[in-house]
């Protein structure tokens, strides 16, 4: 095989997946809205994932806490990716702690978590959203394979139609940059 046939792959499966997107409109509208009526009450979002879904993460706090398409005020957002925490938490209590403990120190009532795992089976990533449920915090699942143990728990899911951890995770950004250009739109 070539990389082109390789990359014409990769273009078909991203072409059949991309129109199912659009069946996760009402969930984005939703998780928008939170998030806006959150931070015109002093809210915040933390996010979390794990390995290529902790840089989503990352890079989903940043365009929130920074700036994506214009300049407008900051908002919260916090990526759970303290490797100091991270490390510590996995040591000190094991590596299903390391976002629920950070969750139980920064999480308050009305905050949001968004949680991304492309199985839905990270069992750090169903302790943070059991820490997040036990203190208030409203909890948004961006996952796939069909949405795995998350699937019924967070109370906004993105589940993406997807068995391709790739394919998910370009999924994955495709919603948060969508929601990142709804947000500029509507924060001044």
């Amino acid at each position: 095989m070539s990389i082109a046939s390789d990359l014409k792959q990769s273009i078909d499966e991203t072409l059949m997946l991309v129109p199912k997107l659009a069946e996760l409109e009402p969930q984005l509208t939703r998780l928008a809205e939170t998030l806006l009526k959150g931070w015109s009450n002093g809210k915040k979002l933390l996010v979390a994932g794990n390995g290529g879904s902790c840089a989503d993460a990352i890079h989903f706090a940043e365009e929130l806490s920074v700036r994506f398409q214009k300049n407008r005020k900051a908002l919260a957002a916090i990526a759970l990716a303290d490797a100091s925490a991270m490390t510590c938490a996995g040591n000190d209590f094991g590596f299903d702690t390391v976002f629920s403990r950070q969750v139980e120190a920064l999480g308050q009532p009305g905050d949001v978590l968004a949680v991304f795992t492309t199985s839905g089976n990270s069992q750090n990533m169903v302790a943070a959203v059991d820490a997040a449920k036990a203190r208030g915090v409203i909890t948004c699942g961006f996952l796939g394979k069909g949405g795995g143990k998350l699937k019924g728990v967070c109370d906004i899911e993105l589940i993406v139609p997807s068995d391709s951890t790739a394919r998910i995770q370009e999924a994955h950004k495709l919603l948060f940059h969508t929601l990142c250009v709804y947000i500029d739109r509507h924060v001044d």
